[in-house]
């Protein structure tokens, strides 16, 4: 069997499993909160890759971490995740009308409740993380609601949106170095999380640490050039979103500045960073060193 054969099979289980967990995870409402859980549902279950939580058990087997634990980390950052994009797809954000295939959450329900929805999805990702569940140890507990809170916040994904309001008002195009800032925080920071939750809770030395750092720090990037490029010359087809919103609104990006040739190297080059990144792992970093492959080779 390929690497890539391989690494198909291992994201299928981690999938699989994510989606049990995800389940398992949101209400149920039977009054007039059911549509506000319908509507966290629609924009939780049945979609998108899941990498971040399958970076988050991958990262946890590094450290013996058992399964069921990294699954509810890797589905709290999951949800953070959804929560975003649901929040991004509004009308006085990115204003868009298709998300993984199917109708935006605002577009399916309203405005109103998209905005609830992604409150209730953020409420619920902390919860997840603070219960007993996720690690019997409130102090690696209390470390992991830290770590998802600065990396969804002001400095990190929510910081990096802003950031993106602002390079949409700019009189002057973002330079590239403003441009990679914006993106390791919108971006960047749930892969990091992603991958130091698994490290949280194998409770992995600052040395090892770092080293998952490293190769999310590449490997974010990677997945932004990525996204940029199939903005460029995807198919909404395959990639379940509009494409081409980036230079109708002639918007500053890796391609914009690089060109696509160019950006196409540049992460390739920065996929083989976070690949090598990992030696010290050896073979049990196997997956983590496809996905960085993948990332750059994905078509949505």
């Amino acid at each position: 069997m390929t690497e890539e054969a391989r690494l198909k099979v291992a994201m299928a289980e981690i999938v699989g499993s994510v989606e049990s967990t995800l389940k398992g995870l949101l209400p149920i409402g039977e009054g007039p909160e059911a549509r506000l859980c319908e509507a966290m549902a629609y924009s939780t279950l049945d979609g998108g890759k899941r990498l971040r939580p399958f970076l988050a058990v991958q990262t946890a087997r590094l450290f013996d971490v058992p399964d069921p634990q990294s699954l509810r980390a890797g589905a709290a950052i999951e949800l953070m995740h959804c929560y975003s994009l649901v929040h991004d797809d509004l009308p006085t954000m990115d204003n868009d009308d298709l998300r993984r295939g199917k109708p935006t959450n605002h577009i399916k329900f309203d405005e109103a409740t998209a905005i609830l929805t992604g409150d209730a999805l953020q409420a619920l990702a902390f919860e997840v993380l603070a219960d007993p569940a996720t690690h019997p140890d409130g102090t690696v507990r209390a470390t992991l609601v830290a770590a998802l809170a600065s990396a969804a916040g002001a400095r990190g994904m929510v910081g990096g949106q802003m950031y993106d309001l602002a390079a949409e008002a700019a009189t002057e195009p973002f330079d590239l170095e403003q441009i990679t800032q914006l993106q390791r925080m919108k971006t960047g920071r749930l892969f990091d999380i992603s991958c130091q939750a698994g490290a949280i809770l194998g409770q992995a030395s600052p040395a090892e640490r770092q080293v998952l750092a490293d190769y999310t720090k590449a490997l974010g990037l990677a997945f932004q050039i990525a996204d940029d490029i199939l903005d460029e010359i995807g198919d909404a087809k395959q990639t379940g979103k509009p494409v081409g919103k980036d230079a109708a609104a002639g918007k500053a990006t890796f391609i914009s500045h690089l060109g696509l040739e160019t950006a196409r190297e540049r992460a390739k080059i920065l996929s083989l960073q976070a690949s090598e990144a990992l030696e010290c792992f050896g073979i049990r970093a196997e997956f983590l060193k496809a996905a960085a492959q993948f990332i750059v080779n994905r078509r949505s």
